[in-house]
C-alpha cells in the first residue's frame, strides 16, 4: 500500500512508520490497520455514491416514462410543466440526501489535504414553479436550471471518483517506472560513453557487427534455403523428362538381361521357354551351369559357355548398379530439399512468431465490443447481471422496499446501457439490431411485468447471435 500512491504518499508513509517505530514500536501493525481502513472507506464510498445515482437515475427514468406517456394522450404545457418541476425537485432529493464525507481524506491525520466536496444544486424561484401558465420563456429558465443542476452533478462526480477512484496504473507501479527511468538513464550514459560524441567508436563497430550478423543470417537461413528449395524444385521440373530416360535405361538393361536369360536356358534346357518365365528361376539355372563349366575354366573358356555366362554377369551386376544409382538419386535430391528447409526454419519460426503478434494486435479484443470468445463472455455477463438486477427488484417490490427496488432498477438501466453499447455494431451486421434493440427497450420499461422481462432475457441469451456462446468455427 505504501508503494500503489504515489512518491508523496511514500515519503509520507515512510515518515510516519518510522515516527510510529521510534515511539510505540508497532508502526507496521498501525500501517496496515490504515491501509485496510482507507481501502474500505474508499469502497463504503462509492458504494454509497453508485446507490444515490442509481435510485437518481431510476426515478429520472420513471418520470420520463410517465412524461411520454401523457405526451401521447396530452401534449399540453401543463404535462410539461409538472415534468420540469418534479426533475429539478429530484435533484434537490438528491442534495438533501447526500450524506458522503465532505473532505477527500477525511479519517487522515494530514489536515493540509482535506478539501471540501460541497454538493449544492440551483432550484427554481418560488414564483415560478406556483405560476400555473408556463409560457416559452419560463420553459427555457427551467430547462437551464435542469441543464446547470447536470454539469454541476457532473462536475461533482467527476471530483469525487478521481478521489476516491483506484489509484491510476502510473500511480500504482511508480516505483517501477522509477526504477526502470534510472536504469534507462544509466544506459543511456553508458551509451553516451561509448558514441562518437566521447570519441568512441565502438558503437559503429557494434552497429557494423550487428548489421553484418543481420546479412549474414538473412543469406544463410532465409535468402540461400528458399533459392535452393526454388532452384532444387525447379531443376525437378526440369529434368524430369532426363529422369524418365534414366528409368528407360534401366528398364532396357533389364529387358536385355531378361533376353540373355532366357536365350541361356532355352539353349540348355533344349525347349522353348514363356516368356514371362521369372529371372530369378532362370538365373538360378544359369549359376548351376556356371559352377559347372567352372570345374574346367581353360577349356570351358575357349570351347565352352563360360564367356556367355561372364556376359550374363556383368549385364546382372550393370541393371544392379543403374537400380542402385537411380535410387540413391532419388535420396539426394528429397535431402537436398529436406536440408535446405531445415535451414529456413528458423526464419520460418521468427516469422511466425511476428505475424502472431502483428495479427494479435491488429485483431485485439475490444472489451466486450469484440468478436472472440472474452467478448461473448463478457456480454453474456452483462445480460445475466441485468436478469439478476431485475428478480432483485421484483423481491424489493414485494418486501416493500422502495429504495431497493429504485436502486435495483437504476442498477438494470446502466447494465442494459452498456449491453446496448456493446451489442449495437454485432448485431447489425447479423441484422438482427432492430429486433434486440427493441428487446432492450421492453426491459428498461418500469411498468412491464418481471415475469415478462425475465422471458425477454431468456430468449435474448438463447436466440441473438451477439449474445450466443462462443463456438469454434468448423
Amino acid at each position: 500500500m505504501v508503494f500503489e500512491r504515489g512518491p508523496l504518499a511514500f515519503i509520507r508513509g515512510t515518515v510516519q512508520l518510522l515516527r510510529g517505530y521510534a515511539s510505540e514500536g508497532s508502526s507496521m501493525q498501525h500501517l496496515v490497520l490504515s491501509a485496510a481502513e482507507r481501502i474500505s472507506e474508499r469502497i463504503a464510498v462509492l458504494t454509497c455514491l453508485q446507490n444515490h445515482l442509481a435510485m437518481f437515475l431510476a426515478q429520472v427514468y420513471i418520470e420520463v416514462d410517465r412524461f411520454g406517456i401523457a405526451l401521447t394522450k396530452d401534449s399540453n404545457v401543463k404535462s410539461l410543466r409538472s415534468f420540469l418541476i418534479t426533475i429539478n425537485a429530484l435533484f434537490k432529493r438528491l442534495e438533501q440526501s447526500y450524506d458522503l464525507p465532505q473532505s477527500d481524506y477525511p479519517s487522515s491525520h494530514v489536515d493540509s489535504n482535506r478539501s471540501a466536496i460541497i454538493l449544492q444544486f440551483e432550484e427554481l424561484p418560488e414564483d415560478l414553479q406556483e405560476k400555473s401558465d408556463w409560457q416559452d420563456v419560463e420553459i427555457k429558465d427551467t430547462v437551464n436550471v435542469v441543464s446547470s443542476n447536470l454539469k454541476r452533478l457532473d462536475s461533482y462526480l467527476s471530483l469525487l471518483v478521481t478521489k476516491y477512484r483506484r489509484p491510476r496504473k502510473a500511480t500504482l507501479h511508480w516505483f517501477r517506472y522509477t526504477c526502470g527511468a534510472v536504469g534507462l538513464s544509466i544506459c543511456s550514459v553508458w551509451i553516451l560513453r561509448h558514441s562518437s560524441l566521447m570519441g568512441s567508436s565502438d558503437i559503429d563497430n557494434w552497429i557494423r557487427e550487428a548489421k553484418e550478423s543481420t546479412i549474414g543470417f538473412w543469406k544463410d537461413h532465409v535468402e540461400s534455403p528458399i533459392l535452393s528449395i526454388r532452384d532444387e524444385l525447379f531443376e525437378t521440373f526440369r529434368k524430369r523428362h532426363k529422369g524418365m530416360m534414366e528409368l528407360e535405361e534401366v528398364q532396357l538393361t533389364a529387358t536385355s538381361l531378361h533376353r540373355m536369360l532366357l536365350a541361356f536356358t532355352e539353349q540348355i534346357k533344349g525347349y522353348k521357354l514363356p516368356e514371362n518365365s521369372s529371372d530369378q528361376e532362370m538365373l538360378e539355372i544359369v549359376m548351376a551351369r556356371y559352377e559347372k563349366e567352372l570345374m574346367h575354366p581353360i577349356q570351358n573358356l575357349m570351347g565352352g559357355e563360360l564367356a556367355r555366362l561372364f556376359l550374363i554377369q556383368i549385364q546382372k551386376l550393370k541393371l544392379d548398379i543403374e537400380t542402385v544409382m537411380l535410387e540413391l538419386n532419388q535420396i539426394l535430391r528429397a535431402n537436398e530439399i529436406n536440408l535446405a528447409v531445415l535451414a529456413a526454419l528458423p526464419a520460418f519460426f521468427m516469422s511466425v512468431g511476428l505475424g502472431m503478434l502483428v495479427r494479435a494486435w491488429i485483431k485485439q479484443d475490444k472489451g466486450a465490443e469484440g468478436r472472440g470468445k472474452v467478448a461473448r463472455i463478457q456480454r453474456r455477463l452483462l445480460l445475466v447481471d441485468a436478469e439478476k438486477q431485475i428478480m432483485h427488484f421484483q423481491i424489493c417490490m414485494d418486501r416493500g422496499q422502495e429504495e431497493g427496488a429504485l436502486q435495483s432498477f437504476g442498477l438494470m438501466l446502466l447494465t442494459l446501457n452498456l449491453l446496448y453499447k456493446v451489442v449495437e455494431r454485432h448485431a447489425r451486421e447479423t441484422g438482427e439490431w432492430s429486433s434486440l434493440r427493441q428487446d432492450i427497450i421492453d426491459l428498461a420499461k418500469p411498468g412491464l411485468q418481471t415475469g415478462y422481462k425475465l422471458t425477454i432475457t431468456s430468449r435474448m441469451g438463447r436466440m441473438y447471435d451477439s449474445l450466443l456462446p462462443y463456438s469454434r468455427p468448423k
